[in-house]
């Protein structure tokens, strides 16, 4: 059967600047930090949160992310870098693809740790802040695969087929499932799940991150059943639908134990922050804040507003005043 429509794939990946390449893989993902940061940061003021604290622990998170994301990789395709004939060194060779989400989203949760114990902020809160970006940024970054030709499953002849061009790494040339493409679609509508569920409830305590981890483990257990690239398999599954189906009853245990224990959303999310806006406020308008300039109307419902003051007597008015005040007056000659 002829493929009449399909998705191309480019003609290669990287564009020389000079003697520095341009990587469409890393450009993904630089761009995926960046709308997780925007979002996260966009949601945490929200909650009540500092501008610009989101950013300050991306600093730590994201560099942990990268090298838990790599590690994953390597260690369950250990053969990919360790066996006969092959280069360990390629093992550092993040450009060429190869970052395991769980790995990435384990070792980067230490990076945010560290981060909020810095700052002073509860984990869980800055986790629900950003879990929807972290979900758009994988949507973003799975482009990343489609520049390197990879994440792809089984053949097919649909008008959405992925044409495979290049047979370096053992690939075959022909037509595809995208399947880099049904995953970053479906980390779409987790990041508008997360966004509404959390709107909608309330979610607290990292119930909102929780959501986010269950949904995208449901997506990927059916995209990574259509994969044919080389895995390691446990009882006919592969080894990241056996991850995913463990990590989604984790994330739904968790937000079962946590209702029960923490109902609701936290109060404060970052010490201070509030005080901060209100002596902000105070500070560019010249009144004591919000909670100043409504309490004029207030006082002046309940007439304790202060009177206005008299206006300056003169002549034989002064003379009676001062009278009244049992003072001697003194007439004008």
């Amino acid at each position: 059967m002829e493929t009449i429509a399909y998705i191309p794939s480019p003609s290669r990946g990287v564009i020389h600047l000079g003697p520095i390449p341009l990587r469409g893989y890393a450009f993904c993902i630089i761009i995926g930090v960046f709308v997780a940061v925007w979002l996260g940061n966009k949601r945490w003021i929200a909650r009540g949160g500092r501008a610009g604290t989101v950013a300050d622990i991306a600093v730590w998170a994201v560099p942990f992310g990268l090298v838990g994301g790599r590690l994953y990789h390597v260690i369950t395709d250990y053969e990919l870098y360790f066996s006969a004939g092959r280069d360990w060194v390629d093992a550092f060779k993040v450009w060429q693809g190869g970052l395991g989400i769980w790995g990435a989203i384990a070792l980067g949760a230490v990076g945010a740790w560290i981060g909020c114990r810095r700052r002073g902020i509860p984990l869980p809160a800055y986790a629900d802040a950003i879990a929807p970006g972290i979900a758009l940024a994988q949507a973003i970054g799975r482009w990343g695969n489609w520049f390197n030709q990879e994440l792809y499953g089984r053949e097919t002849h649909v008008p959405w087929a992925l044409h495979i061009t290049s047979s370096e790494g053992g690939r075959v040339p022909g037509y595809y499932h995208p399947t880099f493409l049904y995953e970053s679609l479906w980390c779409v509508g987790v990041a508008f799940l997360v966004m509404w569920a959390d709107r909608r409830f309330k979610l607290g305590h990292g119930r909102a991150f929780a959501l986010y981890v269950a949904a995208y483990c449901v997506g990927r257990g059916w995209i990574e059943y259509m994969r044919v690239d080389d895995a390691h398999h446990i009882l006919g599954l592969r080894l990241n639908d056996w991850t995913a189906m463990i990590v989604f009853l984790l994330a739904v245990l968790y937000i079962v134990v946590s209702v029960k224990k923490r109902p609701g959303r936290e109060a404060v999310v970052e010490p201070g922050a509030a005080d901060e806006e209100t002596d902000g406020g105070a500070a560019a308008d010249g009144t004591d804040g919000a909670a100043g300039t409504e309490a004029a109307p207030e006082a002046e419902a309940a007439g304790s507003a202060p009177e206005a003051e008299p206006e300056p007597e003169t002549g034989d008015e002064a003379e009676e005043v001062k009278d009244e005040a049992g003072s001697a007056p003194t007439k004008k000659s």
